[in-house]
């Protein structure tokens, strides 16, 4: 795992001050923690581990001089804007057992595309329980070769053996299904 580190700041009591300076508000709480910490993240910074991690990133925190290992527990966005308003860090040893999702990641699907195929997503993450230092951050599939009709499960994911999966085996994750015809080709064919 690349290691990813967001530097958390104390949150003064001045509501909505600090988002004018690009900051956004966060608690941390957790392993070895007294309760929960209000913090804050910067914005940017947060915004490219959100981008490139998910919306629950594992990462390490620099908070009071020490930097502790942890993963991004739920994200609050602005519903008209979409920006990120709030976050939660849960703070956690590499050893400690948790359940999280991660995303699926399909590679593949240009190739799909140029044999007039594409992949129809029905489920974008999976559920895992097992060891904090166990859990990738990411589920990769290659779609690349697969056919109509082929149907993306559990069985197409490379996960360590000791992490349980909470979905059932049969649960369908993406279907390659043929690409709608476009507007040209209907009315060439007319």
């Amino acid at each position: 795992m690349e290691m990813t580190i967001l530097d958390a700041t104390e949150r003064t009591r001045q509501p909505g001050k600090f988002r004018e300076k690009g900051f956004v508000a966060g608690v941390l709480y957790g392993d070895d923690m007294a309760g929960a910490n209000s913090v804050k993240f910067e914005s940017k910074a947060l915004d490219k581990v959100l981008a490139s991690h998910g919306s629950h990133a594992k990462v390490w925190i620099k908070y009071n001089h020490s930097q502790k290992f942890g993963f991004i527990k739920e994200v609050q966005r602005d519903a008209i804007s979409g920006f990120v308003t709030h976050i939660d860090v849960q703070m956690v040893s590499k050893d400690h057992e948790i359940k999280l999702q991660i995303p699926v990641i399909f590679k593949g699907e240009d190739v799909l595309g140029q044999r007039k195929l594409q992949l129809q997503v029905y489920k974008p993450e999976v559920t895992v329980l097992g060891k904090m230092g166990l859990i990738p951050d990411t589920v990769q599939v290659d779609i690349s070769a697969m056919e109509l009709g082929d149907s993306i499960t559990l069985n197409h994911f490379a996960l360590d053996k000791l992490l349980k999966v909470s979905e059932k085996e049969d649960v369908v994750y993406g279907v390659i299904i043929n690409q709608p015809l476009t507007a040209e080709v209907e009315t060439e064919s007319r």
